[in-house]
């Protein structure tokens, strides 16, 4: 019975090759949530000192991607405070000037 079933094995012994693991140096770093977090900082940084509220609601977008895609093992310090300071651009540039944004082009 065993020969019967060998015959009918489409399994080849010859092709079988042990699983060599390739050399990893561990998970890749992901520069997104810097880079959007450093534009977060310039953007607010100029919605504050040129009362620019394109600039400002920049920030507050570029402050939630850099959150988004942060991992949880990151300083959530820094971008939490990313995130205020944007907050705050966008109510500074309001409050200097109530009028609705005017698109810069």
């Amino acid at each position: 019975m065993s020969t019967a079933n060998n015959s009918n094995d489409p399994r080849r012994p010859n092709k079988i090759t042990r699983f060599k693991a390739t050399a990893n140096n561990g998970p890749q770093e992901d520069p997104t949530p810097d880079y959007m977090n450093l534009l977060g900082m310039i953007f607010s940084m100029c919605g504050l000192m040129m009362k620019l509220k394109w600039c400002a609601w920049c920030a507050v977008y570029c402050s939630f991607i850099s959150f988004s895609n942060s991992r949880a093992s990151e300083d959530t310090k820094q971008i939490l405070s990313s995130f205020m300071l944007s907050i705050s651009a966008v109510v500074m540039s309001y409050l200097q000037n109530p009028q609705p944004m005017t698109p810069p082009w």
